[in-house]
């Protein structure tokens, strides 16, 4: 009976753990995963407010001889010169269909700031990242799998 109530325990847990995977919406905690080396590249907190997605850089997985946080060089306006950790790079992303659009990605590498779309994958775990300049066929994307 003891073990019966502890696996019951236990399948109440992988629901709502799955729950919270497939839950709709890519709130949350992201890993960033760079799309040209496989590594990861930051942490990354989405939010949503009144419909619309924004993210900020919580942590950069960098070398130990790396400046572990550093300044956005090449950013202009408000951004420029400021710490690369704390700074919002994801911004102005609304739901259409089954993607969110309609925002933008900044990348903090070389400063410039792109048109963004995402889109949810495996009931949630992974997002498509694709940052573009125009139209989405000139650009590139980065998957992010969730960290939380």
């Amino acid at each position: 009976m003891k073990l019966a109530k502890q696996f019951g325990v236990f399948v109440a847990g992988v629901c709502l753990m799955y729950g919270a995977f497939a839950q709709g919406g890519p709130a949350g905690l992201w890993k960033s995963i760079d799309d040209q080396t496989g590594k990861p590249k930051a942490l990354i907190r989405i939010t949503e407010n009144n419909g619309e997605l924004t993210g900020k850089i919580e942590k950069l997985f960098k070398g130990p001889a790396e400046d572990q946080n550093p300044k956005c060089l090449k950013c202009e306006g408000a951004n420029k010169d400021q710490p690369v950790i704390g700074m919002v790079i994801l911004s102005g992303l609304t739901p259409d269909g089954d993607e969110y659009s309609g925002g933008t990605i900044l990348d903090p590498a070389n400063g410039k700031q792109y048109k963004s779309r995402l889109k949810m994958e495996e009931d949630g775990a992974r997002l498509q990242v694709r940052g573009y300049v125009g139209v989405p066929l000139f650009g590139r994307t980065q998957t992010w799998i969730r960290a939380q």
